[in-house]
């Protein structure tokens, strides 16, 4: 089994669903973890596919950020 590791931490269960669908967008697999004791969701993928994660998230999320709203 690969291991996870942590590519992105949600603040809330709909963020962290977006982050999981963008990643599998991208082709790579994606999970969330509730195992912290705080409100935060962590987005977890296989350890080799970190790199291309955290690119995905950050090539996919940006143009979001640039749209203003009218």
């Amino acid at each position: 089994m690969t291991r996870l590791v942590q590519a992105a931490i949600a603040g809330d269960v709909t963020e962290a669903e977006e982050l999981q669908e963008l990643l599998r967008d991208a082709g790579i697999e994606a999970e969330i973890s509730a195992e912290s004791e705080e409100d935060q969701l962590t987005v977890l993928v296989p350890e080799g596919s970190l790199e291309a994660a955290q690119d995905a998230i950050e090539a996919l999320s940006e143009p979001d950020d640039l749209i203003a709203e009218p």
